[in-house]
């Protein structure tokens, strides 16, 4: 679907209405991204997951945490950005990080001890994250 069309009527995009942990349902989504290529990526924060959805898909895969192939356990997901070179990065609320796709799998870049706090290698409870136009 087009997003310049001329709809105004609302569609479902990802999930039932109902919390659930199949590939089809979500449980207090939070962050979105949408790429070029109209993908959405969910951070499914109460099922502990990041959920890759195809434009018209309504089944999604699991790209982190819980149920994803390669095995990265997250807390209460709740931001999720793709860079230019289609690397994810991930905040991770509960666990008080942001961590980073990386070639078979993941790696911490900010707040790696797991606890709150608020020197400069230390994150707490964050939300969500952002990229500027050059990248930083």
């Amino acid at each position: 679907m087009a997003l310049n069309n001329q709809e105004t009527a609302p569609i479902v995009v990802a999930g039932t209405g109902c919390p659930g942990p199949v590939p089809n349902m979500l449980d207090h989504p939070h962050g979105i991204f949408v790429d070029n290529q109209l993908n959405l990526y969910v951070a499914d924060t109460d099922n502990n997951r990041i959920q890759f959805f195809a434009p018209d898909q309504k089944n999604a895969i699991t790209m982190a945490g819980f149920g994803a192939t390669v095995l990265f356990i997250l807390n209460r997901p709740t931001g999720i950005v793709l860079d230019a070179d289609g690397y994810l990065f991930i905040v991770e609320s509960q666990n008080h990080r942001i961590i980073r796709s990386i070639p078979n799998g993941f790696k911490c870049l900010v707040g790696c001890s797991g606890n709150s706090g608020a020197t400069s290698n230390q994150l707490n409870y964050p939300q969500t994250m952002a990229f500027d136009t050059i990248g930083n």
